[in-house]
């Protein structure tokens, strides 16, 4: 089967089914199953495997079991029923077409691992945790003691010491899977040029561990080479899909704090800064470079449209965004609208562009870490 992916603001994230077959081809076993289109071929795999399944939305999103995207059938024909009601259904705004049809299994016990690039460090991170199954930044914020971060300089790779320190929390008698199936995750790591590899949960199953979800995120800058043959663009998203057409990158979030900027670089700090001031961002929107009104005011539609945030943060800094061209977008896109606003704007035509603020009545403030703080505060208060 050709692998698709979808495409996210410079990044590539492959769908769960993709990761996971991925991951099967390391060595890294998973539950039995397949992935399917139709509701009678999701009757057709229950069959075959003959238990209870789990039927899985195969959309690029998180906290899809919340959503209603991961349900648990009995028999063929409960599985044939859900999957009629799953497919050509909308998930956090994203149609449903593939469903991922895999045997029910009980773990007794599920960990979380993951290696991702730590950007600041410049080297790869790996993380580990006993207590899978939920957001690693859960864990981070509420158990940060059952979270194990490890680097792991790129000449030198896992060696033993390194596996055998991330692993300290991890029961003794799983150690040396978890060390076989770290080196398996490092291998894809590299072949990929990913961003991110993760398993959550991994599940500890009749006393072997298994891949129950699988999450893959390929840099968008990867080197052409044969293990990306077959893999062309699906884009699953419409706002993303708009976007581009747009000439904008947009990124669904989970948070409720939307955010705009100019450049992607400025973008990823702006999404931090609110991280780091505790508030979470429902979005990543570059507008590009240049921007004119007209566009500035498009994304700030996709943000409404989206519905998630309750505060919109506006960082644009003008270079070749002309800031007189920004502020004619946000108030002609923000009349009438009923949502508090944060913005940040400097450089090319500044004083231009908060004079036509002003008179809206609008007042940016002047730092990034003080406009972060404001959207935070705002959105706690809504």
């Amino acid at each position: 089967m050709r692998l698709t992916y979808a495409k996210k603001g410079g990044r590539l994230r492959l769908l769960e089914w993709q990761g996971r077959e991925i991951l099967r081809q390391e060595g890294i076993e998973v539950p039995q199953g397949e992935v399917v289109e139709s509701p009678e071929a999701a009757r057709a795999v229950a069959e075959r495997l003959g238990k209870p399944v789990v039927l899985k939305a195969q959309v690029p999103v998180g906290g899809r079991g919340k959503a209603g995207g991961i349900r648990l059938a009995q028999s063929p024909e409960e599985a044939e029923a859900l999957a009629r009601q799953m497919l050509g259904s909308s998930l956090k705004g994203i149609l449903v077409r593939k469903l991922l049809v895999v045997e029910a299994v009980e773990p007794k016990a599920e960990h979380y691992l993951g290696l991702t690039l730590d950007r600041r460090a410049r080297v790869p991170l790996f993380l580990y945790s006993p207590k899978g199954g939920v957001d690693i930044e859960e864990v981070a914020k509420e158990t940060p003691e059952l979270l194990a971060k490890v680097h792991v300089p790129p000449l030198e790779g896992p060696l033993g010491f390194r596996l055998r320190r991330l692993f300290s929390l991890a029961p003794q008698h799983l150690r040396p899977a978890l060390m076989e199936i770290a080196r398996k995750l490092w291998s894809v790591f590299f072949r990929y040029e990913a961003h991110l590899v993760e398993i959550n949960p991994l599940a500890e199953v009749d006393g072997k561990l298994l891949a129950l979800d699988a999450k893959i995120i390929i840099d968008d800058d990867h080197s052409p080479g044969p293990q990306f043959a077959g893999l062309e663009e699906e884009v699953v998203d419409p706002l993303e899909a708009e976007a581009r057409k747009l000439g904008m990158s947009y990124v669904r979030l989970d948070g409720d704090i939307g955010i705009l900027g100019n450049g992607a670089g400025l973008v990823m700090a702006t999404l931090d800064l609110v991280a780091q001031a505790g508030g979470r961002p429902a979005n990543f929107l570059d507008i590009g470079g240049g921007a004119r009104a007209e566009r500035v005011k498009a994304g700030v539609e996709l943000i409404l449209r989206d519905g998630r945030a309750k505060v919109l943060f506006v960082n644009v800094f003008g270079g070749i965004t002309r800031c007189d061209e920004v502020a004619k977008g946000l108030v002609e896109a923000l009349s009438g609208k009923n949502i508090p606003v944060v913005i940040r704007l400097v450089g090319t035509n500044e004083e231009e562009g908060q004079r036509i603020l002003a008179s809206a009545g609008f007042f940016p403030v002047r730092e990034m870490e003080e406009g972060a703080a404001k959207a935070v505060a705002l959105a706690k208060e809504e």
